[in-house]
């Protein structure tokens, strides 16, 4: 007969656990806050453009106003538009979608975006602070969005 060894399990154990974190979805910072803004995309409407945004409140409390100083880099790289962007209110834990016409800019001639600041951000507990310190931004196509 032979003798069984110590540590039946420690093995097929080590060997499930160091494929467990491959399993496990990666996630972003704190979870529950964040304030993510994604660039959606770009569209030619009039003399202008209009900029689609996605914007996820997960920072755990209603944001009651939002308002982002928002910079439009020109193809070249010069700085083609500053304005600010309201994104009104945004409740916790629901994305919601906003537009902005960039009135005398064509889509074409832009080449990217920052939110250079926040004008405003009111909510229990927030404010622009805040509010900066949780965005996170992305961008779904060749304009890139920084912040």
């Amino acid at each position: 007969m032979r003798p069984s060894p110590p540590f039946p399990l420690a093995v097929p154990l080590a060997a499930a656990l160091a494929v467990l974190p491959a399993a496990l979805p990666a996630q972003e910072g704190p979870p529950g806050r964040s304030l993510g803004v994604t660039l959606d995309g770009l569209a030619d409407v009039g003399d202008g453009c209009r900029a689609t945004f996605v914007a996820r409140n997960g920072t755990g409390a209603d944001i009651d106003a939002l308002v982002f100083e928002g910079v439009a880099f020109g193809a070249e790289g010069g700085v083609a538009l500053l304005t600010l962007l309201d994104f009104g209110s945004l409740p916790a834990g629901r994305p919601r979608v906003r537009q902005f016409d960039l009135a005398g800019l064509g889509c074409d001639a832009i080449g990217g975006f920052l939110l250079n600041g926040i004008e405003r951000c009111e909510g229990d507990g927030l404010g622009p602070d805040a509010c900066l310190d949780a965005l996170a931004v992305a961008s779904r196509g060749d304009v890139g969005l920084e912040g």
